[in-house]
């Protein structure tokens, strides 16, 4: 058992919450464990200059800390070039994760960009913030749909992401920030709901580790992502302007709700 008696293989409880900022055309609060992050969808009539004329659409998204968002106070950090590294390399990931489902003729010439603000982080941020992107995503195309502006859906598809890593020599799944901080092995991934491979991103901190380990790792993953594409579908055509709140816990690949 881990330290929050979950085991190897589970999932922190998952809390969704929609419809939480009025004026975007998707929001979600986003929940796993006790990291929270706030997914706001904005709809732009316009798109980068590269796709001028072509009739293709873009989805692109931002990432930021928000203060005392963790054990001290994260300093805010500023467009262009005062962006971290580590911030820039998370919104991008956010942005290639989102675009893998996308059809851009379908969408037309505007642009989605999905904010993602944690407001508190315990482990996983950015994986929490694909999870919670993905939904307002969902909401915002919905919403293009409803108003005539678009006549097919461009979402082929939904999209999760966990952690999973190797801490004390034993494979876990969805780490907090106290296993994050102490994990030989740590790694993010990134699928569809067709259970395909959008990013798998994975360090050993200290020894390396081998094939059958990183297959190990893949597997519970992969489990793991199928849990929370079931939490995203039940999300999935609610309606824009519903708000409901659930938790779900979840015990290994299958899964037990609660509410």
């Amino acid at each position: 058992m881990r330290a929050d008696g979950r085991k190897p293989s589970e999932l922190r409880p998952i809390r969704v919450s929609t419809g939480i900022q009025k004026h975007a055309e998707g929001s979600v609060l986003f929940e796993m464990g006790e990291t929270k992050v706030v997914c706001a969808a904005s709809i732009e009539e316009r798109v980068p200059p590269f796709l001028k004329g072509q009739g293709k659409g873009w989805v692109t998204a931002e990432y930021a800390l928000m203060p005392r968002s963790t054990n001290t106070r994260v300093q805010r950090e500023r467009g262009g070039k005062g962006l971290q590294g580590r911030t820039q390399e998370i919104q991008r990931l956010i942005g290639r994760a989102l675009r893998s489902v996308v059809d851009f003729e379908k969408l037309g010439e505007r642009t989605i960009t999905i904010d993602c603000d944690v407001l508190q982080a315990d482990g996983g941020t950015r994986t929490a913030s694909i999870n919670g992107a993905w939904i307002a995503l969902r909401q915002a195309c919905d919403r293009l749909m409803a108003d005539g502006k678009i006549k097919e859906d461009p979402i082929s598809g939904g999209v999760a992401a966990i952690s999973v890593g190797v801490v004390g020599g034993k494979m876990l799944v969805d780490l907090d920030y106290s296993e994050d901080s102490t994990a030989q092995v740590d790694m993010n991934i990134v699928t569809t709901a067709g259970g395909k491979l959008i990013e798998v991103q994975g360090t050993a901190e200290g020894d390396p580790f081998s094939r059958e380990e990183l297959d190990t790792m893949l597997d519970g993953a992969l489990r793991a992502c199928k849990a929370i594409l079931a939490v995203q579908a039940e999300w999935a055509g609610k309606g824009l302007l519903r708000t409901r709140k659930t938790a779900v816990a979840k015990k290994g690949a299958a899964g037990k709700r609660t509410k």
